[in-house]
């Protein structure tokens, strides 16, 4: 840090020393200290170096009296690479402060006249991730937030946790062959001189970091009108603006059908945007980004846009509170692309979406002994996997077949509504769905949800005397048993069929079914409701 960023403030080397002496360690979250009200980000980038500019003014409130207080930012270190805060105003008066790995710990100053306090920090540097300085597979320049699951802090002086949501504007200048899309609505655009352009983009409703984002580079836009009352746009690369527009414009009729079956949009507009992101797609609320090959002119990643659109309720608008509950984000969504599909395209296609989705949650089980609800795993990373997505969606698929389709809609209906912009765990999912069914369902929580592993069946039947004889025996790995109906459909002789349901308690449960037609097979979970594992089945 350089003395002469305090200006006007001098101080001597050994108040210095005792001043940063006296900054205890803290963890990534200081959440205990301020509530973030609205940030306001202004940002400068340029085509000479990486370096970016910054100036993140942040309004808050103090949640407790304290000396000081923390925000994440990521440090200049060995390389080069980081952010080097230059200057820190608190209530516009210069104050002291601290870099220390991925913290910076401000000195408060004193100002009863305001509950609403406010803080400016000039930075710059060139980050080392969450904005994603490279170029597209065109060889173009491009300017990309990435800041999943929390790295708006490697380029943006943030709260970088979920639970904290504020506003925030964006202000970007940046050389004028570039265009810019951010979070919320455009506010401005002006051409400064003759090779520079200022943008202004607005959010109207509170977001989390992880989905506060802007996007520069050269772009082509689509504006595909009004959906529902919710302006539509595809940005994509010029090279392959054809193909990008073709890709992109499904989106209409998945936002149309979301808005029907969740609730309105929670947002201005929704941007559809070829980019840079490390993952397939990236939720960012109403800028959604999109790996750059997501374009063809195939329309073959309809799923994708489908997922991403329905994280604009489920993960944006109401999120988990914390990262142990990611399957609130991630199992809504995918199982929302499978409402999608099943709407668009029929039950058969939902089924063998769900039939997929089993296949990879039981292999992946074999490897990963942890519940849906992980409070173990800390690389946020590793939360990517069968059980926050497949396992997740199918959790909420076989609470639909509990529910019946006009109770589970009403269910997630009032969950969403109840927590739109706001953050919930499991548990407050699951309060809101027992009071609308009216039913306790501490027993189907806990088995799906916090327990490991999924049921795997042995089957042994014979049809004899007019009776068909079921012997189930449930022989999964894990030390836990599940309670569930299973479905078991039964195939004549003369080429006719009945479904039974069998309620399984047990490790092994024995049923008898009179039958005066000769019974020669048997379909478990004929209609795919039911997440389970087959040992065998054994007909002597």
């Amino acid at each position: 840090m350089k003395l002469t960023v305090f200006k006007s403030l001098i101080f001597s080397c050994l108040f210095l020393t005792a001043f940063f002496s006296s900054f205890a360690q803290t963890s990534l979250k200081p959440l205990d200290e301020i509530d973030v009200l609205h940030y306001h980000f202004y940002i400068n980038v340029n085509d000479t170096t990486d370096v970016i500019e910054g100036n993140a003014s942040i309004k808050f409130e103090l949640l407790k009296q304290t000396d000081y207080i923390s925000f994440n930012l990521d440090s200049k270190d060995a390389s080069g690479l980081g952010m080097e805060v230059l200057k820190v105003l608190y209530n516009n008066k210069a104050t002291r402060y601290k870099q220390n790995g991925a913290i910076l710990t401000i000195k408060v100053i004193e100002n009863d006249s305001n509950d609403t306090q406010s803080v400016s920090i000039f930075y710059k540097g060139i980050p080392k991730d969450g904005l994603i300085i490279s170029k597209n597979m065109f060889g173009d320049r491009t300017f990309f937030g990435d800041n999943w699951p929390n790295r708006a802090h490697y380029w943006l002086p943030c709260l970088d946790a979920l639970a904290d949501k504020a506003y925030v504007d964006f202000y970007v200048t940046a050389p004028n062959h570039y265009r810019v899309v951010a979070n919320g609505s455009l506010v401005e655009k002006d051409n400064l001189l003759k090779d520079r352009i200022y943008t202004h983009w607005k959010s109207s409703v509170v977001l989390p970091t992880d989905v506060m984002v802007v996007g520069i580079a050269r772009f082509e836009v689509q504006d595909l009108g009004i959906i529902m009352g919710v302006p539509v746009s595809s940005w994509v690369f010029p090279q392959n603006k054809e193909a990008g527009f073709i890709d992109y414009a499904v989106a209409d009729k998945i936002l149309a059908y979301y808005i029907k079956t969740i609730d309105e949009y929670p947002y201005k507009k929704l941007a559809n945007v070829q980019s840079k992101t490390r993952f397939g797609g990236m939720e960012n609320a109403s800028a959604i980004f999109y790996f750059e090959k997501s374009v063809n002119g195939k329309q073959d990643h309809e799923d994708l846009l489908a997922h991403e659109i329905a994280h604009q309720w489920f993960g944006d608008s109401a999120t988990e509170t914390d990262w142990p509950h990611l399957w609130l984000s991630e199992g809504f969504a995918t199982y929302f692309t499978n409402l999608y599909l099943e709407n668009t395209y029929g039950k058969n296609a939902l089924d063998a979406q769900l039939i997929k989705d089993r296949e990879k949650i039981i292999t992946f089980s074999t490897i990963w002994k942890k519940p849906v609800v992980d409070h173990e795993t800390t690389n946020l990373m590793d939360l990517l996997n069968a059980n926050s997505y497949e396992k997740g969606s199918w959790f909420l698929h076989m609470l639909r077949r509990n529910l019946g389709d006009s109770t589970f809609a009403k269910a997630y209906k009032t969950y969403y509504k109840t927590f739109k912009f706001k953050n919930a765990d499991t548990q407050d999912f699951k309060t809101i769905v027992q009071q609308v069914s009216g039913r306790n369902l501490d027993t189907f929580f806990n088995q799906w949800l916090y327990q490991v592993g999924q049921p795997k069946l042995n089957v042994d039947w014979r049809y004899q005397a007019k009776t068909l004889k079921i012997n189930i025996s449930q022989v999964q790995d894990f030390k836990t048993l599940f309670n569930f109906p299973l479905s078991v459909k039964l195939l004549f002789k003369d080429q006719t069929s009945l479904i039974k349901t069998l309620e399984i308690n047990q490790k092994i449960e024995s049923f008898e079914i009179p039958s005066d037609k000769e019974i020669v097979n048997i379909i478990l979970d004929p209609n795919t409701d039911l997440l389970f594992d087959i040992g065998r089945v054994k007909h002597p």
